[in-house]
C-alpha cells in the first residue's frame, strides 16, 4: 500500500468514525480559544477544562486580562503545570493585543507567532478553529501516530505536518487534525494501542501485530 492509499483510508474512515469534530477546548471566542490552546501545552485539555472557567469569570478579555497580576493568573493556572511561563505569556499577550491588535486577535499566523507563548502549534489552531483558515496543527500525539501509520518519516512536527498537508485534501485539514487526535484518545494511544485490534493499525500497518508489548 503507498503512502497515498493509506493517507485516502484513513481520511475516509476516520470521517466515518467523527463526522462532528468538536473543539475538544472550551471556549467562546478566538480570544478564550488562544488562551485554552495555550494552556494545552504538556497538559492535558481536560485539565484545561477546569482551569479556563476560573480563569475566564476572572478576565475572559485582552482589556481584563491585561489589568490581572501576573501572579493571581499563575495561582489560577498552577494545575495546568509550566505556570510561571504560561501566566507570563498569557499576561504579555493581552497587552500586546491591545498594543497593537487593538484588542483583537490577528488573523495572520504571522502575527499570531509574534504573540508571548504562541508557536506554529498554537498559531495553527486558532487560525484553523477560530477564523476557518486551513492549517494542519501537529503536535506530538499527531506526530506519533502519523509515524505509526506510515505517513511520514518526518524527524519532528514540523516535517509531519509538511508531509501531512501533501497527502491531504486542504479543505480537510481544519477537521481531519481533530479527527486523529479523537482516534487517538480513543484507539491508538501512545503505550496501550493493540495492533491486532486497532483498526487503523491494521489496515496501514498490518506488522505491528508482529510487535505488541507482552501483557501481564
Amino acid at each position: 500500500m503507498t503512502r497515498a492509499n493509506r493517507a485516502a483510508l484513513i481520511d475516509l474512515r476516520l470521517a466515518q468514525l467523527y463526522p462532528a469534530t468538536p473543539v475538544p477546548l472550551a471556549h467562546r471566542d478566538p480570544f478564550t480559544l488562544l488562551i485554552a490552546v495555550l494552556l494545552s501545552a504538556q497538559c492535558t485539555d481536560a485539565r484545561v477544562n477546569q482551569v479556563t472557567p476560573r480563569l475566564f469569570a476572572r478576565a475572559d478579555t485582552p482589556q481584563s486580562m491585561a489589568e490581572v497580576p501576573v501572579a493571581e493568573i499563575q495561582r489560577i493556572i498552577r494545575p495546568c503545570g509550566l505556570s510561571p511561563q504560561k501566566a507570563k505569556a498569557i499576561a504579555g499577550l493581552a497587552r500586546l493585543l491591545l498594543e497593537k491588535h487593538g484588542g483583537e486577535v490577528p488573523r495572520t499566523f504571522a502575527e499570531l507567532e509574534e504573540l508571548p507563548g504562541v508557536g506554529h502549534k498554537t498559531a495553527s489552531v486558532v487560525m484553523a478553529q477560530a477564523f476557518g483558515v486551513p492549517a494542519f496543527p501537529v503536535d506530538t500525539h499527531i506526530h506519533r501516530l502519523a509515524q505509526r501509520w506510515k505517513l511520514t518519516s518526518g524527524r519532528n512536527v514540523e516535517e509531519t505536518e509538511r508531509d501531512l498537508k501533501k497527502l491531504f485534501p486542504q479543505e480537510h485539514w481544519n477537521q481531519l487534525h481533530l479527527r486523529i487526535i479523537f482516534y487517538g484518545r480513543e484507539h491508538c494511544t501512545a503505550r496501550g494501542c493493540d495492533g491486532r485490534v486497532c483498526e487503523l493499525c491494521r489496515a496501514v500497518a498490518p506488522e505491528r501485530r508482529r510487535a505488541l508489548r507482552t501483557k501481564k
